[in-house]
């Protein structure tokens, strides 16, 4: 009952009911596996042709350039899923998703999602429409995150990435979901740079900050 309450919050089960979310995990054939953290769910150059749910944990999704150079791509949390895109596709993974902490993660074929079951049940029609919706979502969240990184400064990454938290969780106090490195690694800067640049910017006034959480001013934003 647990698993079908987080799947009422997704994107991709928007507009079912629990009832028939039941009977769409039967039709989906959707399986669920545990993960210990640090545990490579999908790797650089993987085939799949699952998308996965986040029950429990969190997960990251990565890219290494040839160098061994990290970019966190995305941060992934309970009721939110990964992995779409690929597997509408048959090309190898261009990333990795590896997970943040110990984690439950539900895997379902996308090819039973888009393709209408025998029943032809209007709760599948709406699946296969809550997925386009979820794709152009995604396809926003990468635009998006290619407007924090095209700013020229750190700080203005910085400023960029922060008022956008700010505006998804409408609070000018909020925590974000990443620990140091992890931001330095998102907005592909070095760390101790950001660091250092996090604290002129309290200095000047421009932001408020303990570990993960931040207070924006008014004034300047």
């Amino acid at each position: 009952m647990k698993m079908v309450q987080i799947l009422q919050t997704s994107t991709l089960f928007a507009g079912t009911t629990a009832d028939e979310i039941a009977s769409l995990l039967q039709c989906l054939e959707g399986r669920t596996d545990d993960y210990e953290r640090d545990w490579a769910i999908i790797k650089e150059g993987d085939h799949t042709d699952e998308l996965g749910i986040v029950l429990t944990g969190r997960v990251h999704i990565t890219r290494h350039d040839f160098w061994g150079n990290r970019s966190l791509v995305a941060d992934v949390a309970v009721g939110e899923s990964f992995a779409e895109a690929l597997a509408c596709t048959a090309l190898p993974s261009e990333v990795s998703v590896v997970t943040a902490e110990r984690s439950t993660i539900l895997f379902l074929n996308v090819h039973k999602i888009v393709a209408s079951c025998q029943k032809c049940c209007l709760y599948h029609h709406t699946l296969i429409e809550n997925m386009v919706r979820l794709l152009s979502q995604k396809n926003l969240e990468l635009m998006k995150k290619i407007d924090h990184l095209t700013k020229r400064s750190t700080r203005d990454k910085l400023l960029s990435y922060l008022n956008s938290e700010s505006r998804r969780q409408q609070n000018r106090t909020f925590t974000i979901p990443f620990d140091r490195q992890q931001l330095a690694d998102y907005l592909c800067v070095e760390r101790s740079a950001m660091s250092t640049e996090l604290s002129r910017m309290q200095a000047d006034g421009l932001v408020e900050y303990r570990r993960r959480e931040f207070t924006l001013h008014h004034e300047e934003f």
